[in-house]
């Protein structure tokens, strides 16, 4: 009974995983990604103006996935803080990623700017 408890206890923690990748994007306000349709910032000064206005900060991708920058914690914070250096910029950022309805999301676990 115990043995098939921890396979299926392991098989539940298998499927349910995040996955773990390392992705290139540029830093991007979520608002001029979704209402703008821009495939890159305008510039670094746009970028950080409309983040410290409040609107969050996404990774969008080279095939357009917009990931959406989370803390994998409860209680979560804000990840504006974290990526306002690279706002405007072009990233490598590895962490866990995480789907739902449709949308996705990335834990960072490392960020630095991309190479050129």
């Amino acid at each position: 009974m115990r043995k098939t408890f921890l396979v299926i206890l392991l098989v539940a923690s298998i499927s349910g995983a995040a996955e773990e990748v390392t992705i290139e994007g540029w830093v991007i306000d979520s608002a001029c990604t979704y209402s703008k349709h821009l495939s890159q910032p305008k510039s670094v000064a746009c970028a950080k103006s409309c983040a410290r206005a409040g609107s969050p900060l996404v990774i969008l991708t080279d095939d357009k996935t917009v990931l959406l920058p989370i803390e994998n914690a409860v209680p979560a914070h804000g990840q504006n803080a974290k990526l306002m250096k690279f706002a405007g910029q072009r990233v490598k950022a590895t962490g866990e990623i995480f789907e739902h309805g449709g949308s996705k999301a990335i834990a960072i676990e490392k960020i630095e700017l991309a190479r050129k």
